[in-house]
């Protein structure tokens, strides 16, 4: 069994050390924003913060989270209180199928708390793991680009 904090709140899940990290969050704990795309860290669509960091859910075996801080986009806004990010992609109109956001939100919400004013080349470096087939990568990076100024 491991023991770590889920969006703020403790979390356990009684199964082998070796499951990963996304089969515990989507299966036993019920969450869907992280999601399988190719399990092997090519696609960026199972990426939740650990201690604050960007990580692939997909290889990151549960042991590894024993302790520790993770967090989803459940626990990064709400329908009625979203975070600028989640607002900025809305307002850009960034999210086509959707099904690569859960990870870019991830990884833009690190970047700006790392970087409260990255330029268009911080948020590109940041996003460049993450694979959108719909194409929207240029709408996404705009808006990074515009939740960063409403957050300063």
């Amino acid at each position: 069994m491991a023991a770590f904090t889920l969006n703020g709140a403790p979390a356990t899940a009684d199964l082998p050390g070796d499951v990963s990290l996304l089969h515990v969050l989507r299966g036993p704990l019920g969450l869907s924003s992280p999601r399988f795309g190719c399990g092997t860290e090519g696609c960026g669509a199972c990426l939740v913060l650990v201690d604050g960091r960007p990580a692939y859910s997909c290889t990151l075996n549960l042991d590894a989270v024993a302790g520790r801080s993770v967090e989803t986009v459940e626990g990064i806004g709400t329908p009625e209180a979203p975070h600028p990010v989640q607002a900025a992609l809305l307002v850009e109109q960034a999210g086509q199928c959707g099904y690569c956001l859960s990870g870019i939100i991830v990884s833009a919400v690190a970047l700006l708390r790392e970087n409260p004013a990255p330029d268009e080349g911080a948020v590109r470096a940041a996003l460049d793991r993450h694979l959108c087939r719909c194409g929207s990568h240029n709408r996404i990076i705009r808006a990074v680009l515009r939740a960063a100024e409403v957050m300063r």
